[in-house]
């Protein structure tokens, strides 16, 4: 099924840009926009033509003013579709030295979310009207502006946005010049300052109608969050985090912000989470807006992560920059992982890292253990190749391999290589090797040795473990290999060189032994170790392996949970290792099982989150047996006790993590059948749906889906009104997400056909897809939407990640071969270069979800059988 790659070359380099003054008029009406361009260029080799990218843009008017030479005529302008770029071809070679392109084009303001493009909201007294926005990564700033579209050619910006005088407008800059347009006075003429040298995917515009609430950091520098009208008190927690956020930077790397202003604007429709253009970060609306009586304590978390993921960005990505896209993960890993760090600054009590553990750690290990994952730098050359590798690779194991290194190195020799690396870059270009350099320059290690095996080969090992004990002394043989979720042996040999740390009951949250095993097989010998001490490897989760202990090992860890001496951390790192040596046949999944009812007192919100992630895994398998029933029970019995400790209503001062966990047990026990849960959820989802007494933001997500579970056409009526009166896109989102809880086949299909009409933002239809996706039938039901709706979707999604999104949702949690061998040949019919990964992965996992359950049945059937 595999397609080949398209052939591609870089842009020549014998006229690169200096600086672009850009001029644009939008027709929020007519949705197109007037463009004049002047690109001072030098021109560093005689050429006859000049090739930049250009795309979906007419150019009507080019010329060219040189130190020596000018072209007012006579240049021909050819276009490239395929290779997205326009050549221009002049009279005579042009010489060495500067000169000016001069350039009128005309361009679509889109309904794509890429490029520059259409944005629709809604006034206060509900009037339906158009912004235009931008979203240029990877490399869409040429359906706006005709330029050399790739990260390693900076130049300087001069904007100039000609807009009505009704509409606010921004740019990376602030405004310096703002004046009537002399043809027509009912527009504005808004001149930006000039820009620092930057990559042409960080500029930005934005044009619309927004509230603004603003502050200023300890710097000095000027901090506006922009919102839809009305809702400016939404944008207050975000104002908050980012005043906080610029300053921590600025001590953590030893450089200031070097802009005079940062906005962070909520847009309506929009693609990513978020998008880090140098001084106008914008965002899709739930990820910076938050409503103080209907946001839950998750999604403000979120927005504190995004808001602390996209500010780093303007050192890390912005001020300096990967040369190509082989090197994405230097700016996704990076902010992936200090977005934690920074939020841990801001808010401690939200036991932060320990959430990173859950989020983004696991789920890393989780796709980088199958064959069809991909190395942390994937060579990249076509632009149709960039979505795919914004992925959890790049973010999440890049986050976590940093994660690993800081924790490795120490926290100053780590600030000390961050700043040599920022101050020998700035304003320029970098591949990894050069963050490798810096960071092994300030620590005295040999950092390129060790990260290159994380970084250049895809996997990860997991190390197996046999222990000797003798008096205080444990003798310990280490040996790893790669490891593949099928439980298959590696025939390509990778090794990495790990950094193994270890510690005991006598001292839990310690490393008492680091080691960094850089060949296949190593004994080490740990004194001092009390005889009846657990002893446990990777201490806070924090290398990139999985661990195998022997029965004996194993078994003495126990006690550490079930008494919590073990961190939670460390708990959460231990069963999730269980649930995937499990899954890869290393175990039977009836012994992890056994094993989890040590968590019968579990009290941590991330443990029961990892644990709840896992255990859905296993449900979705057994949905296609005779005794998921019995499972249920299994869930219920070891859920209900800390229900019943939690209780359904918050307790003053109990913090914003019980707040979190008492959502997880709920919609958990709700989802497995608990009667006591479901009548409260149907009372409350009653008083709520009559505005009698509302429910806490916390509830809302587990409340809905229970009451649409286990209601009828009523149920999914009110649900429906709740989303048609729903402000806040939140609030949407939950109510999106809850509609396919259903066991309704007719609602279930009347859910997605709602998931493609104009009540549904196009952004947003993956939710209501993915929410039907829980069940057996609803599965079925969504694979087959996708496919009887194919070109419609791939029309609108492809070029944005969404598409991969969409593919992964509605096919990965299959049981059969058959159903296998169906989507691949769906796909080969149907070619989806920008998800083909993604494809590959959602095969694999439904062969390893077949596996699983033909080594697991029998087994499980047994174990499970005294549930009831």
């Amino acid at each position: 099924m595999t397609t080949e790659k398209k052939p591609f070359q870089r842009l020549p380099t014998n006229v690169v840009p200096a600086n672009y003054f850009i001029r644009l008029k939008p027709d929020l009406e007519k949705f197109t926009f007037d463009g004049q361009e002047e690109i001072t260029v030098a021109i560093k080799k005689s050429t006859k033509s000049v090739v930049l990218n250009s795309s979906e843009i007419k150019i009507s008017e080019v010329k060219f003013f040189g130190d020596v030479q000018k072209f007012e005529s006579g240049i021909q302008i050819t276009y490239s579709k395929e290779e997205e770029t326009v050549t221009f071809a002049f009279p005579e070679d042009l010489k060495i030295g500067s000169g000016k392109l001069v350039l009128s084009f005309t361009g679509e303001l889109n309904n794509k979310m890429k490029g520059f493009y259409r944005s629709k909201y809604l006034s206060p007294e509900g009037e339906e009207r158009y912004g235009a926005v931008t979203q240029f990564e990877p490399t869409d700033a040429r359906l706006a502006f005709p330029c050399w579209d790739e990260p390693a050619i900076k130049a300087t910006f001069d904007i100039v946005l000609v807009v009505p005088k009704d509409r606010l407008a921004l740019s990376n800059m602030p405004c310096i010049d703002e004046s009537d347009l002399e043809e027509n006075p009912s527009w504005k003429v808004m001149k930006f300052g000039r820009s620092p040298l930057m990559s042409t995917y960080l500029v930005a515009f934005v044009i619309g109608e927004y509230d603004c609430v603003s502050g200023k950091d300890s710097d000095g520098v000027h901090v506006c969050v922009y919102t839809p009208v009305g809702k400016k008190e939404q944008g207050r927690f975000a104002l908050e985090v980012a005043v906080k956020t610029l300053p921590f930077y600025k001590e953590y790397f030893k450089i200031a912000y070097p802009l005079p202003k940062m906005d962070l604007v909520a847009i309506s429709d929009f693609a990513a989470g978020a998008m880090e253009n140098w001084g106008l970060v914008t965002y899709r609306e739930a990820r910076l807006l938050v409503d103080e009586a209907n946001s839950s304590a998750s999604s403000k978390q979120d927005v504190a992560l995004v808001v602390g993921h996209e500010i780093a960005h303007q050192w890390f990505g912005n001020l300096v920059t990967m040369e190509w896209w082989t090197h994405l993960w230097l700016n996704e890993g990076f902010a992936s992982w200090i977005e934690y760090l920074c939020v841990d600054h801001c808010f401690r009590d939200y036991d932060i890292w320990t959430q990173f553990a859950s989020y983004d750690f696991t789920r890393a290990l989780e796709l980088d253990a199958l064959r069809n994952s991909h190395p942390i730098e994937v060579p990249v050359g076509h632009p149709s190749e960039v979505d795919e590798i914004f992925d959890v690779i790049s973010y999440s194991k890049g986050a976590s391999v940093i994660r690993m290194l800081h924790d490795f190195i120490g926290d100053q020799d780590f600030r000390d290589g961050m700043h040599l690396y920022l101050s020998r870059h700035k304003y320029k270009n970098t591949f990894t090797e050069d963050l490798w350099a810096a960071l092994g320059e300030a620590s005295g290690k040999p950092i390129q040795a060790i990260m290159s095996s994380w970084t250049q080969q895809m996997g990860f090992p997991v190390i197996r473990v046999e222990q000797i004990v003798h008096g205080d002394k444990r003798k310990l043989k280490l040996k790893q290999e790669r490891f593949l979720a099928d439980g298959s042996k590696d025939e390509k040999n990778y090794q990495w060189m790990v950094p193994v740390t270890i510690a005991t009951a006598s001292s839990p949250d310690k490393t008492i032994h680091q080691i960094v095993l850089n060949k296949r097989e190593e004994e080490i010998e740990v004194t001092g170790v009390n005889k009846k001490d657990w002893l446990k490897l990777n201490v806070g989760a924090v290398g990139f392996y999985r661990t195998l202990y022997p029965a004996d090992m194993l078994e003495s860890l126990l006690s550490g949970i079930s008494n919590q001496t073990l961190p939670p951390r460390d708990r959460l790192g231990l069963s999730n290792d269980l649930f995937a040596l499990a899954r890869a046949g290393f175990t039977s999944c009836a012994d992890v099982l056994k094993v989890v009812g040590a968590f019968e007192n579990e009290t941590n919100y991330t443990v029961w989150t990892d644990l709840s992630t896992n255990l859905s895994i296993i449900s979705v398998i057994l949905q296609y047996t005779d005794f998921h029933d019995n499972f249920d029970a299994f869930i219920r019995k070891l859920f209900r006790p800390s229900m019943k400790r939690l209780g359904w209503d918050p307790v003053s001062k109990e913090g914003h993590l019980n707040a979190m966990l008492r959502s997880v047990l709920i919609g958990r026990l709700g989802k497995a059948g608990d009667e006591e849960v479901i009548a409260e959820a149907k009372v409350r989802f009653a008083k709520h749906c009559k505005g009698a007494e509302l429910l806490p933001a916390d509830l809302r997500n587990a409340v809905y889906s229970i009451a649409m579970k286990y209601g009828s056409e009523s149920e999914y009526e009110e649900l429906l009104k709740l989303y048609r009166k729903a402000d806040l896109h939140e609030e949407k989102l939950r109510v999106l997400r809850s509609l396919g809880s259903t066991k309704d086949r007719g609602l279930l299909k009347r859910t997605l056909e709602f998931s493609l009409s104009d009540e549904v933002r196009s952004q947003d239809t993956i939710f209501a897809v993915a929410g039907v996706t829980g069940s057996v039938e609803g599965r079925e039901l969504a694979w087959k939407f996708i496919q009887d709706n194919w070109p419609v979707l791939y029309e609108r999604y492809n070029g944005i990640f969404l598409l991969t999104r969409l593919v992964k949702a509605t096919t990965e949690n299959f049981v059969t071969e058959e159903r296998a061998v169906e989507i691949e040949n769906f796909f080969k019919a149907n070619p989806a270069p920008a998800a083909e990964r993604t494809i590959q992965q959602s095969l694999e996992n439904i062969r390893l979800n077949k596996k699983q359950l033909d080594h697991d049945r029998e087994s499980l059937k047994g174990f499970l059988a005294t549930y009831h």
